[in-house]
Formats: structure tokens, sequence, C-alpha cells
């Protein structure tokens, strides 16, 4: 069974026994109350009745009590008296009516209720004194329309009852329609979720519990979508890494392969056996390169990385006197503007990734030109920025620039001994230091790449 059938149920449940126990507690004291009232006008006709016969038989009792018949039967006009007794001792003085109902009682006064032939009476017994054997005065009152009318209204109220079940059994299903559809929504979300449309959503307009579960519930599908994209996009990286390896791969061992076996088949004079040493061995570096950096990439994700107050333009100035004299032979001019700054980094890393930046602006010059490096203090940051004059990268290029093995020119990087792997190390290595890595080029008009690595705070 559903929980909207459930719900449904208990609600009709729950409404017919209200409406149930309470109708019926109110005809019940609707009832009484009306038992009472009619006891009361019985007493009070009673009384009368008691007194009449005590002023009528003041002076004495005559023998045929003709005046106490008389006073009776102009009094015995109630519609719902039935019957008047008046008895001394076991003998029947005056009766008009229905007679009385066996009764033994030694009070005064006394008072029940009875049935007789589906009627039902009220009884009224008193003991009127005189100077002989007391009278007893008994008068049969009918309060049968009292409970005729109590029957009347559990007829009604049932007719009622059963109206208000199946107007309430109609309101019932509306709301449990509504409280259920978002349940409904979520359920439906979640099955589309499990075949694939990861997009699909409760998109849900309430702020009761339910909503807030909806709302939860598509926070969770949106993570959820965000993390099977991000794996989705990491196997597409993974597989096009893959295949830029194999291709990396397969140059320098077709070349590594050619020229061995040209040395293995036949005779070459000295000139030739060099050439062909030489482009073994320049193949053989190219692939000792590329196995480096992987294995650099691998071990940098592994190791514990340590990190240590440094002073980030001490480290650059060092680090670019060192490389001014290569520079220089290629015609390139490398200047340093840097603040000093206080930055949390492991120093052997960020030196890699200040090499790698310089180096690619270095293959981005073809016949000579300028690279300025500039260093800064920008809102609790520490902002690096390598510059240079360059050929300079189109717009599309950017967005792949840190993949494994891109390069914008493969030719050219391939010629200059690039494997397309160090921009992603820098990307790596930055990533680790919790910093980020920018950006800005344009073809014929230089490059600029922007470093951002927080500062230490005082």
């Amino acid at each position: 069974m559903r929980f909207r059938q459930k719900m449904l149920l208990v609600m009709i449940w729950l409404l017919t026994l209200s409406y149930g126990v309470g109708g019926l507690l109110l005809i019940r004291q609707n009832f009484r109350s009306s038992i009472e009232q009619y006891e009361n006008i019985c007493a009070e006709s009673y009384e009368m009745l008691l007194q009449s016969v005590q002023l009528v038989n003041f002076v004495d009792i005559q023998q045929d009590f003709s005046s106490i018949s008389t006073a009776l039967e102009r009094m015995n006009t109630a519609d719902s008296l039935v019957g008047i007794s008046l008895i001394r001792g076991d003998r029947i003085l005056y009766q008009n009516g229905e007679s009385k109902a066996d009764y033994d009682t030694d009070s005064e006064f006394e008072s029940f209720l009875f049935t007789r032939d589906g009627r039902h009476l009220y009884q009224i017994n008193g003991v009127i004194k005189t100077n002989e054997k007391p009278l007893e005065l008994v008068v049969l009152y009918d309060i049968t329309p009292v409970y005729q009318a109590r029957d009347e209204q559990v007829r009604v109220y049932h007719q009622v009852l059963i109206v208000l079940i199946l107007i309430g059994g109609l309101a019932a299903w509306i709301t449990s329609f509504l409280i259920t559809k978002p349940l409904y929504k979520l359920s439906r979300t979640a099955r589309e979720l499990s075949s694939g449309h990861y997009d699909s959503r409760v998109n849900s307009k309430s702020h009761d519990e339910i909503g807030q579960l909806g709302s939860d519930f598509d926070n969770m599908a949106e993570k959820l979508e965000d993390n099977i994209n991000e794996l989705r996009m990491s196997m597409e990286q993974q597989e096009r890494f893959m295949g830029s390896f194999a291709h990396e791969l397969k140059t320098p061992m077709t070349s590594i392969i050619g020229y061995a076996d040209l040395l293995r088949s036949q005779a070459l004079n000295a000139d030739e056996t060099q050439e062909a040493a030489n482009y073994i061995f320049s193949e053989g570096k190219r692939l000792e390169s590329l196995s480096l950096k992987l294995l650099d990439m691998l071990m940098m994700k592994k190791q514990d990385i340590k990190f240590v107050p440094t002073d980030m333009k001490n480290m650059i100035e060092t680090l670019t006197i060192h490389l001014q004299p290569v520079y220089k032979k290629n015609r390139i001019v490398l200047q340093c503007r840097l603040e000093p700054s206080l930055c949390m980094v492991e120093p052997d890393l960020f030196s890699s990734v200040i090499t790698n930046l310089l180096d690619n602006a270095r293959k981005a010059l073809d016949n000579g030109g300028n690279i300025m490096i500039l260093g800064e203090s920008v809102k609790g940051f520490y902002r690096i920025r390598v510059i240079d004059n360059g050929r300079g990268m189109p717009e599309e290029a950017i967005k792949h620039i840190t993949e494994a093995f891109y390069r914008v020119d493969k030719s050219r990087s391939r010629a200059q001994g690039g494997v397309g792997l160090g921009l992603n190390l820098c990307k790596e290595i930055i990533e680790l230091h919790n910093g980020t890595i920018a950006f800005a080029s344009r073809e014929g008009n230089g490059t600029c790449v922007t470093v951002m690595i927080k500062e230490m705070t005082a």
C-alpha cells in the first residue's frame, strides 16, 4: 500500500472517530438534559396533583372519595400523564389510565423509569398523610417522545456522518495528494538520476520539511552531477594523456629503431655513423626528459611536501642570476623587479615553477627579446608575473596550455626539446601551494603569466 493511501485511510479513520465519538457524546448529553427537563416538568405536575389532593382532603376524607376523584379527573389534562392511582394500603381508591408498576418502597417520595409495551414511562410515588391510614398517590408519565427524539437525532446524525465522511474523505484525498506530491517528484527524480539523467531536479517550491528534503536532494544531485562531470573530464583527460604519451613515445622510438637498424644492417662511414649515433643520443635524451617529467609529477603527488618560510625576492633573484649566461647567449635580456615577501613554499618545487615559466618565455623568443619578472604584494597575496615580448599564443590555445603534452607549435617545441609537460607540472605545484596561475597572450604581442600565492601574516 502506498504512503498516500495509508495517509488517506488514517485521516478518514481519525475523522470518523472524532465525529463519531463527538457526535454521540453530544447526543447523549442532549438526551440527558431532555430527560432531566422532563423529570422536572413531571415532578412539578405531580406536586400540583399532590397539593390538590391535600387541599380537598384538608377537613376529612370522605368515604367515597368523590371530591378527590373529581379533582384528579379535572387535573388529568397533561398529554404525557397516562395514569393516576390513589391507594390506601392494598386497596385502590381511585385509578384512571394505566396501572402503576410494582415497586416496593418505604420512602414518602420515589420516582423511577421503566419500559412497558415498547414505551418509556416515568412513575412518581408519593404519600399523603391523613388522620387514618396514609394515602399513596401514584402518577405515570409517558416520556417516550424524549427517546423518540433521541432516536431521530441518532438517525439524522448517521446520515450527516456519512456525508461528512464523504466530504472529509475527498478533502483528505486532496490533502494527502498535495502533501505526498513532492515525495512522488522526489521518487521520480531519483529514478531519472539512476537512469542517467543527471540534470533532473525536484524543484520543490514548499518551505516545509518535505520541501527542505527536496532542496537537499537537489543539492545532492547537483554535487553528484558535478562529480560525474569531473570524472568524465578526468577520463577524457586521461585518454588524451595516454594518446599523447603514446604519440610522444612513437616519434623518438621510431628514430632510435630506424638508426639502430641502419647501424646494424649497413656498413657506414665515420660521418654517417656519427650522425646516426647523434640521432640515437638526442632521441634517447628526449625519452629521458619525458620519463623524468612524468616521475616528477608522480612523486610530487605522493610525497609529503614540507613548506618553509621563503623570501620570494631572494629566491627568484638567485635563480635568475644562474640563468643569465644562458639567456645572454641567446640574446635575451632577463630583468627582475621584485618586492620582498615571505611565503610558505617548498623552495625546490617553486624554483621549478619559475624555471619552467622562464624556459617557456625563452622558447617564445625566436631572435632574442626581453623577459621581465615582476613581484609585488597585492591584498595578502604575492603576485609574480613573467612577461615576454615573444610570438604569443592564440586565445584557443590558452584554454589547453596547462594540459599534459599540449603544445601550441608542436614542431617548434619538439625541435627545442620540449615534451609538453612543463606547464602542467607548474599548475600541479601551484595548486599544492593553494595558489593560482593565469595566462594572458595575443599572437605577435607576447605573453604574461601571473602566479598568485598567499603571503605569510605577521
